[in-house]
């Protein structure tokens, strides 16, 4: 099953994904780079409370595995 990008919609194929809900490498880098109080700085806050936001509050699995660099 393919998964899609929270922010655009776009069939993930790099990006960063976050409790099993990606975002493209594209949606990433504008996000980095957007001041706040931007009108697409809402927007992508607002995409990303509901898609990630909510599962964390009703008690998923938040544990982070410990990753070695």
């Amino acid at each position: 099953m393919k998964k899609n990008c929270i922010i655009c919609g776009k069939v993930l194929k790099d990006g960063i994904m976050i409790n099993g809900k990606g975002m493209c490498k594209a949606c990433e880098k504008r996000l980095v780079n957007l001041k706040d109080k931007n009108d697409f700085y809402e927007y992508y806050k607002e995409c990303i409370k509901k898609e990630i936001v909510h599962i964390i509050s009703r008690g998923a699995d938040c544990d982070c595995q410990n990753y070695h660099l």
